[in-house]
């Protein structure tokens, strides 16, 4: 359809909060599921891409924001909604938006709800690339393809350590990517690779 995701269902929320015995356990309930889903894409060990092709807001945009690498089409656009309705940004939010922009701008954007277009987004870092929306379906499913062309272990070992550094220390990431360089460098993929480089022709990806 034409909305990537609109973040929580509020006649729902509403219904729920009607019912003095179930509306906070339902809240509760709620938060521990989009917590969940923000849990299972960041330790995904494949790179998950989100493909946004319109309104991302609320949940739905702290959903898109956790994605490996964000496309969207220049008719999208990204919402922080939830001050305009008393509540506060979840599904990571106030988590991830300040390590993406920054901390000035991630607070104003929470407590404004202001609604940024993709190419908005793009230009302050919170997202890959704004592409036009004619050529989304093309753009994204050759972002896709090139992914999927490249040694899936480095891919892997590449995400975790991003994750990684968001709470190591340097010295700590230091000692993290000696570590997985190692790993990498013993890998069948890394002397195909190579060894595909020196002879000038496609190397034979295995995953291995």
């Amino acid at each position: 359809g034409p909305v990537f995701c609109a973040g929580h269902d509020l006649k729902e929320l509403t219904a729920a909060r009607s019912q003095a015995d179930k509306g906070q356990a339902f809240f509760s309930q709620t938060m521990t599921k989009c917590s969940a889903v923000m849990q299972a894409i960041i330790a995904c060990p494949k790179p998950v891409i989100a493909a946004v092709n319109g309104v991302a807001a609320g949940a739905g945009a702290n959903i898109a924001l956790a994605c490996d690498i964000v496309l969207a089409s220049n008719k999208a656009c990204f919402i922080q909604a939830f001050s305009k309705i008393g509540l506060i940004p979840d599904s990571g939010g106030t988590y991830i938006l300040p390590r993406l922009i920054g901390y000035a701008k991630a607070k104003a954007l929470g407590m404004l709800g202001d609604k940024l277009s993709a190419q908005e987004a793009e230009n302050m870092g919170m997202i890959y690339k704004c592409v036009d929306a004619s050529e989304f379906e093309e753009k994204h499913l050759e972002l896709a393809n090139q992914l999927a062309s490249l040694p899936p272990l480095g891919i892997q070992y590449t995400k975790k350590l991003f994750e990684s550094s968001m709470h190591n220390s340097l010295d700590q990431q230091l000692e993290l990517e000696k570590e997985y360089q190692v790993r990498a460098g013993h890998t069948n993929d890394y002397h195909e690779c190579v060894k595909a480089f020196i002879e000038k022709r496609k190397p034979e990806i295995k995953g291995t």
